[in-house]
């Protein structure tokens, strides 16, 4: 029985995170449906269509189309979607072009916004005389597209975290687009990208803002032009980050607030009565119960008769943690973190994105992991890494680490069809792929599980000390491997909320999808201790390593290219 306690402990935290999450995004009768529609173009379309209780063909709601920002999906506009939908408005969560579960390539027709209000308008129990959009960042192009396609078929729009004009909007003017709300944090990273201004706080001082609100004077909550004329005008910048728009109740307040100006109908509730985050914190813990429940899968098949041969008594490497050790455990953590944006940088703007290679963020991820790879290797030789002890058994390695993987994939199949979510917070979620995205796993799958094989044995082989505590040992460990990492993206936020920007702009986008990698890549070498305790093998930890963070990076990511 006491094997089965990690597999029982994260049953109890998926399911307890699936219904709390249901119940919040259904909270007073809403109904939330996982749809697909079509393109005039045949491309499909994913999204969730939430529907208040008062929308009925008799009584039509507002409608809202919400949309996510690049390299997300519909799920991380969850916030927006379960305020807006328990104020009475109609909601289409929608996954835009390449993203989620709709079919790409990413940027496509208008990224997919103007078949998403088109879809929205198709409905009798939404008022199509109070439409309104709403999108974070790329979501906000998105929103925009769909406004310069149909300018007369939405009444207001916000844009959090976004900007009209280039590089992929219509230029905003103080008639276009209709009644529009800017939620710009004071803390946005990609300031320089979306109002050409180095700090978010100076976009009122900047010719492109001030050309859509038609003043020289913009001041933050005062309303400009005419909401009834279709021109009101209106600035918010809530003290957060350009993905802390999620999480942050004043940024969704600001969107909830400027639709309760411009729209009429629906549930009208204050601006900080808000509940999403309950779901957030319930989908967190289905993660953390994937996560354990991993554990629990692998240490129970270590029982079974086809993985017998891999158990064994772990073989540290080191009698004491002397000089070699420092510094294998400051190399193996400093060089990941020096190597994250020259490489990432490298492999996102010159691989870019092919049919071979789709996904051009994670081109950059692989770039990235490769590049370590062979330091690690190196690391290994130099400090003899190499003369450590495994069990190399590769076949029952490798079928123990896809029994685990499969487990964790069911789980969060069966959670997904029960309940209709995902294993997420904030930005770090776990989804299940798509056929097409199984597909372009395949492609990532080797390089990732190359990576994971030397720096995990790096790990085990130059790390490892006898008499070391448990818990050092699991936590030394996972320093290792996210501890410089960490330290780099805390140290560009530090500069960031100390000087009001970004030290160097260009860093914005792999600066926020780093952010991710450190709880997983912890959790990787957590795993990985976990094994090796119980096999004295890098290869199964590795070779799990391979599958699941793949499995995370691909699901997760836009896909650029046809394929």
């Amino acid at each position: 029985m006491k094997k089965w306690t990690l597999v029982l402990v994260g049953f109890v935290l998926i399911l307890a995170g699936a219904v709390v999450a249901h119940m919040t995004r259904t909270d007073g009768g809403i109904k939330v449906r996982d749809v697909r529609f079509a393109t005039p173009s045949g491309t499909v379309m994913s999204a969730f269509l939430y529907i208040p209780p008062n929308a009925t063909a008799k009584t039509p709601a507002p409608g809202i189309l919400a949309v996510h920002g690049y390299v997300n999906s519909r799920e991380t506009q969850d916030g927006f979607a379960i305020e807006f939908a328990r104020r009475g408005y109609v909601v289409l969560e929608m996954d835009q072009r390449g993203h989620g579960y709709s079919d790409g390539p990413a940027f496509a027709d208008g990224f997919g916004g103007p078949a998403g209000l088109a879809y929205l308008r198709s409905f009798d129990f939404v008022d199509k005389s109070n439409i309104g959009l709403e999108g974070h960042s790329m979501g906000g192009w998105t929103v925009l597209a769909a406004a310069a396609a149909m300018p007369n078929d939405y009444k207001a729009l916000v844009l959090e975290g976004s900007s009209t004009g280039a590089p992929f909007a219509k230029e905003g003017t103080p008639d276009w687009p209709r009644n529009f709300g800017l939620v710009y944090s004071k803390y946005d990273e990609f300031s320089q990208l979306m109002w050409g201004v180095h700090r978010p706080v100076d976009i009122v001082t900047g010719p492109k803002l001030q050309g859509v609100f038609g003043t020289t004077d913009i001041k933050v909550g005062q309303l400009y032009g005419d909401i009834a004329a279709g021109t009101g005008r209106m600035l918010y910048q809530p003290v957060t980050t350009h993905a802390g728009d999620h999480m942050s109740t004043a940024a969704i307040g600001d969107a909830i607030d400027w639709f309760s100006k411009t729209l009429v109908g629906g549930t009208p509730k204050p601006a900080d009565d808000q509940i999403w985050y309950h779901k957030e914190f319930a989908t967190l813990a289905i993660l953390l119960g994937l996560m354990v429940l991993a554990l629990g899968i692998f240490d129970v098949a270590l029982g079974l008769p086809a993985f017998a041969s891999l158990k064994a008594e772990p073989q540290p490497a080191r009698p004491a943690r002397n000089g070699g050790w420092w510094v294998a455990f400051l190399v193996s953590t400093i060089v990941p973190a020096l190597a994250y944006f020259p490489l990432a940088g490298v492999g996102y703007t010159n691989i870019g994105a092919t049919p071979w290679l789709p996904q051009q963020v994670t081109n950059g991820f692989m770039v990235w992991a490769l590049g370590v790879a062979v330091v690690s290797l190196v690391l290994q030789l130099v400090l003899n890494g190499r003369g450590a002890e495994f069990n190399t058994r590769i076949g029952a390695s490798l079928g123990i680490a896809v029994l685990t993987v499969l487990g964790v994939y069911g789980a969060l199949a069966m959670v997904g069809a029960a309940y209709g979510v995902d294993a997420r917070f904030w930005i770090i979620a776990l989804k299940l792929m798509s056929a097409t995205q199984m597909k372009i796993f395949a492609i990532y799958l080797i390089p990732f599980t190359v990576f994971f094989l030397i720096a995990l044995r790096s790990m085990h082989a130059t790390l490892s000390i006898r008499d070391q505590s448990t818990f050092g040992q699991y936590a030394w460990n996972a320093l290792s491997f996210v501890l410089g990492l960490a330290v780099l993206l805390a140290g560009l936020y530090a500069a960031l909320f100390i000087t009001g920007g970004l030290p160097l702009p260009d860093l914005a986008l792999f600066l926020i999808v780093g952010i991710p990698f450190v709880p997983v890549l912890a959790f990787v070498a957590i795993f990985s201790t976990f094994a090796w305790r119980r096999t004295n093998s890098y290869l199964p930890g590795a070779l799990f390593a391979g599958l699941f963070v793949t499995w995370f990076v691909v699901a997760g990511q836009a896909t650029q290219a046809p394929f």
